[in-house]
Order: C-alpha cells, then structure tokens, then sequence
C-alpha cells in the first residue's frame, strides 16, 4: 500500500532495507509551516532566519517542512539540515554533520551522526566557514540521494 510506503520512508526504511537518510514524503519548496514559525515574536528566530535563506539558495532541490517543531531543509525529501532557537542561543543542525569537513571548527556535538552550529547574540560566527557548511551539507546529502543510499 502506498500510505505504508510513505510511513516507512518517514522511518528510513527504502524498498525492505534501512537507510541512513531521513526522508520527508511531505517537504515542499516553500512550507506555510515554516515561514509562519518565523512569525513569531522571537529574537532568536531572527537571528537563523538569514541562515534558513542560504539553505533554501543551496540548489533548486531544496525542499522544506516543519518537523518536530523546527524547520528543516530537505534535498529532495531527504533532510540535511535545520535550524531551531532556544532560551540562550539558536542552531543550525545538519543530519549527516559527522561526515562533514569543518576547517572552521563550528560543528559542535558528540552523536553517531548529528552536528550543529550554535549561534549566540553578540557573539560573532565565522560566516564563510558556515556558508561552506552549507554547502558541504547539501552536496554530500545531494551525492546519498543519488546513490540511492
């Protein structure tokens, strides 16, 4: 049935076997969802909103929906990357952030996949070393989809 197909895309689950990525059936290229989460009265939000921009700008692939809370940034309909505020400071997250190369030495995290980027008022990021992320973030998501991974 093609609603347990979708279900198990949801889960990771490609064609009877696990896959790595975390898909999304139901991202598109601009979700009411997201941008009405950037609507909200919250400084914190301003400060990633520029950042959800350059996700966006990343290829003509990049899909989104608002995914336990917070939005995120799809190739296709699998998840590379998303952003979130907090009481003391903001992220950008990327799913497959362990595999990615950080000369700027932005990534924080410790998990078997999962990095972030944690951005604070007042306190300056290195803006290139992210824009590469980024774009690290989405060419190495772009290669897993191709490969059917």
């Amino acid at each position: 049935m093609e609603s347990d197909r979708l279900d198990n895309l949801d889960r990771g689950e490609l064609d009877g076997g696990m896959s790595t990525l975390f898909r999304f059936a139901s991202a598109v290229r601009r979700h009411a969802e997201v941008e009405a989460w950037f609507s909200a009265d919250d400084p914190l939000r301003r400060l990633v909103e520029p950042w959800v921009e350059r996700l966006r700008a990343s290829g003509g692939d990049v899909r989104e929906l608002l995914h336990d809370g917070h939005p995120t940034a799809c190739v296709d309909d699998a998840a590379f990357a998303y952003v979130d505020a907090f009481a003391a400071h903001a992220s950008i997250g990327f799913y497959a952030g362990a595999s990615l190369p950080d000369p700027g030495r932005l990534l924080e995290g410790t998990g078997k996949r999962m990095r972030h980027v944690k951005l604070r008022w007042g306190q300056p990021i290195d803006e290139a070393a992210l824009v590469e992320l980024i774009a690290a973030a989405h060419a190495d998501m772009r290669r897993r989809v191709d490969s059917g991974e």
